[in-house]
């Protein structure tokens, strides 16, 4: 099962490289950035677009974000290595500018194919980017945090919209109101798991 999910996965990049999505940001990254963690998680996280970093090691969340993604997982008493972690936009848009509307769009499509082989119990959206994909006209203001079932192809998964950690960065009180999300996403999580 690991190794089917694995070669579709490689694919969905070859794909992606093969129709040259969004060829002006190709050609400004270092590295097209799919996604990391562990593809047979109950959890996704999705957030909006790689930064430098990202863009650097080809891995999502490594830098600032990343880190502080990875303190709130442990908060909740969860591990990076249980869930796995991706953006919409799967180049660095020049100078950490958020992505277009137009780049989202044309990554939709590569997002999808990568929720159905994975097949997660929950999504986690981390900013609005992600969020307005998965419950349009929400505020992250209003939704954050609250669990969301929506139809999803042929099935319903649950979404829960969180604060992006970048925000957070740069916002103490964001900062506790992730925390608070992030305790009450492992019970979301769980109740998940068991049905």
């Amino acid at each position: 099962m690991i190794d089917k999910k694995r070669l579709l996965l490689e694919q969905i990049k070859a794909d992606i490289l093969r129709n040259n999505i969004c060829p002006d940001l190709a050609q400004e990254a270092t590295n097209l950035v799919m996604g990391d963690g562990n593809i047979n998680a109950d959890v996704v996280f999705i957030g909006e677009a790689p930064g430098k970093k990202e863009d650097i090691l080809g891995v999502p969340f490594v830098g600032a974000s990343g880190k502080l993604l990875n303190e709130m997982l442990f908060t909740a008493n969860m591990k990076r290595s249980d869930a796995y972690i991706t953006n919409i936009v799967k180049y660095r848009p020049p100078n950490n500018r958020d992505p277009m509307i137009s780049e989202k769009e044309a990554f939709w499509p590569y997002l999808v194919r990568q929720l159905d082989v994975i097949q997660p119990k929950v999504v986690v959206t981390l900013g609005r980017h992600s969020m307005n994909y998965f419950l349009p006209g929400q505020k992250i203001g209003n939704a954050h945090g609250q669990p969301s079932q929506i139809q999803f192809g042929n099935k319903k998964i649950i979404i829960v919209p969180l604060y992006h950690p970048a925000a957070a960065l740069y916002n103490g009180s964001l900062r506790t109101i992730l925390i608070k999300d992030f305790n009450k996403l492992s019970k979301i999580i769980n109740v998940q798991k068991n049905k």
